[in-house]
């Protein structure tokens, strides 16, 4: 199984994303991550959906988006010719000598502590995947209390646009 990021640009209306989804569901087809915000223009809002399958579930994909009234454009975007990132909030166990430590491995990540208890920080991390999964992972021995991710967001590198 292969994952795929799909730029979707579509209608700005009420219930585009249910229908959206629902697509989805109808045919046992799994989102793993859906990100959505209205564009510069106020009428049309962007989707960035990942899903996992292979060639032909994709090309179902997309024939079954294209299908839909308020579906403006689709895209397939590929790692080498896109900015991809995610964001994460992640409050880490931090007490007494541990919080120093904590520290440290979020500025080797370029992570921000936005938020400080006695016991405890939150931090924003932005980034690819890979990163955000390996920072999370030099956090677990100190106790993850939670976490929460954004799933992937992607706009095209140069000036090729939607």
């Amino acid at each position: 199984m292969e994952k795929y990021v799909l730029s979707v640009l579509v209608e700005n209306k009420t219930g585009v994303l249910s229908r959206v989804s629902g697509l989805f569901s109808r045919r046992g087809y799994n989102i793993d991550s859906l990100t959505v915000c209205e564009t510069a223009n106020p009428e049309q809002s962007r989707m960035t959906i990942v899903v996992k399958g292979d060639e032909y579930i994709l090309d179902q994909i997309q024939k079954q988006l294209a299908k839909l009234v308020e579906v403006i454009a689709i895209k397939k975007c590929e790692k080498s010719t896109s900015c991809q990132r995610e964001m994460a909030l992640i409050k880490v166990r931090a007490e007494g000598a541990t919080r120093g430590i904590v520290i440290e491995t979020c500025d080797i990540f370029r992570a921000h502590i936005v938020d400080v208890g006695i016991d405890s920080l939150v931090v924003e991390a932005t980034g690819s995947e890979d990163k955000i999964e390996s920072l999370i992972r030099l956090l677990e021995p100190y106790g993850i209390l939670e976490y929460v991710k954004t799933g992937l967001t992607v706009v095209d590198r140069g000036s090729v646009t939607m």
